[in-house]
């Protein structure tokens, strides 16, 4: 978190510019309901349009499903949307959950 108005520091007016504009774009967690892992770099599409990407992905033991982070539209950030995740060449579904994975 950074104050806008505590002095001068590099990269101060980039972020006033995305501040005015808002935010395009939400970090959204989502669980594969298909078969496959989405890791880092994957395309996340809706109706075969790029949309989004993946920024990490793995098994998730606790919650016992395929699990992963990635960056989308706000239009797909709702939980319960459903997303497709590009696996070397191929769709496979999944849905936006809520964040953390797992409770304690």
């Amino acid at each position: 978190m950074v104050k806008l108005d505590a002095g001068d520091f590099i990269g101060r007016d980039a972020l006033r510019t995305i501040k005015s504009a808002g935010l395009k774009r939400k970090l959204v967690g989502f669980e594969m309901t298909g078969r496959g892992i989405a890791r880092h770099g994957y395309p996340i599409v809706d109706g075969g349009h790029p949309i989004g990407e993946v920024t990490s992905g793995s098994p998730g033991p606790t919650v016992g499903r395929n699990i992963g982070l990635g960056y989308v539209p706000l239009a797909f950030s709702k939980v319960g949307t459903a997303l497709g995740i590009e696996i070397r060449g191929k769709v496979v579904d999944a849905v936006v959950v809520r964040t953390p994975f797992y409770k304690r």
